[in-house]
């Protein structure tokens, strides 16, 4: 699989922070390269290695890591995955999924959830990206993605992994790489912006409580290089600490 590069804004205050992350990431398989610049609060990896995994081992440091951005410029897309039973009305936001295009054909997809019971789920990319009716009404099958299991506690964030093969359209996607959580889907992310991904505890089937969202474009890597939010005034780390009272951990 090709690598790619990644940004993350990451607080960090003296040469002993630098060394902190930096050695929290060395022991992870699949990573190239790593530049800590403490002078602008920023961790740019590049590899093959899950967004998730270098941001949790960050936070075992004790420090927060933000993705602000991923691949080339047109690359990336986010989703954010919402419930839409209304037993979920306190915390309707479930997950989400980073989509980053790693060549002309292929994506890959770093899932992560919150909240749900174990077991197997079937995460797709819908036809459409109409949520008037939640899952309901995303449209037909685009890209069937590989079954993901979730095995933690239903409390703990997680990412899940493949346990299978993806198809599109009648064709098979690249494996999964031994010892990653990427999904892969073989499609072009310019394919797929403003469609739906659904999660779906039922395989080939869209039910009321299938988790979904709207695919939406992302910053590719050095696009979003700002702390401060302009619209709310808002630093990345208050903006962060809103999205994980909303549900969203990834």
């Amino acid at each position: 699989m090709s690598s790619f590069e990644i940004v993350f804004a990451v607080p960090m205050e003296c040469q002993s922070c630098v060394e902190s992350v930096t050695d929290a990431l060395k022991p992870i398989s699949g990573l190239e390269s790593v530049d800590v610049q403490l002078d602008s609060n920023l961790v740019v990896t590049k590899g093959t290695t899950s967004p998730s995994d270098i941001v949790r081992a960050i936070q075992n440091t004790g420090r927060d890591a933000i993705i602000r951005g991923t691949g080339k410029p047109n690359s990336a897309a986010v989703c954010i995955l919402e419930s839409f039973d209304p037993k979920d009305s306190a915390m309707p936001v479930k997950g989400l999924a980073r989509i980053v295009s790693v060549n002309e054909k292929e994506c890959v997809i770093d899932l992560t959830v919150n909240g749900l019971p174990k077991g197997t789920y079937y995460p797709s990319v819908r036809q459409l990206g109409n949520l008037s009716r939640g899952a309901l009404s995303t449209g037909g099958l685009y890209c069937q993605l590989q079954p993901v299991e979730v095995t933690q506690p239903s409390d703990i964030s997680t990412t899940i992994n493949s346990i299978g093969s993806a198809i599109h359209r009648g064709l098979s996607s690249i494996g999964l790489c031994s010892g990653q959580s990427f999904l892969h889907a073989p499609m072009n992310i310019s394919d797929i912006i403003g469609r739906s991904v659904i999660l779906s505890s039922k395989p080939n089937t869209v039910t009321e409580d299938s988790l979904c969202g709207v695919i939406a474009r992302s910053a590719g890597a050095w696009e979003n290089d700002k702390q401060v939010c302009s619209c709310t005034g808002k630093t990345v780390w208050q903006e962060r600490t809103d999205a994980v009272n909303k549900g969203i951990t990834a």
